[in-house]
């Protein structure tokens, strides 16, 4: 809802659209000037990390196969391998 008072808001103003869509404007206000959520966040960090997996994958990865290297355990490096 933000995004369309923000695009609109030259043409209308940001009361007349809060009036008519009946929301507060200090709803609005307040929404912009709240931080990102953490949910926010993890799904920005995630964009980059699909789109990489996509990349590395020919772009021929879809969701499922995405997904399921997403949930893979990280293999964790405890120091040098000992020698063979």
């Amino acid at each position: 809802m933000t995004r369309y008072i923000d695009e609109h808001q030259v043409s209308y103003g940001i009361e007349p659209i809060c009036r008519t869509l009946q929301v507060a404007p200090s709803s609005y206000y307040a929404a912009k000037t709240r931080p990102p959520s953490a949910r926010a966040i993890r799904d920005e960090a995630l964009k980059t990390d699909i789109s990489r997996i996509h990349a590395e994958h020919f772009s021929v990865y879809g969701v499922r196969k995405a997904w399921r290297i997403l949930r893979r355990p990280t293999p964790r490096s405890s120091g040098p391998s000992p020698a063979s």
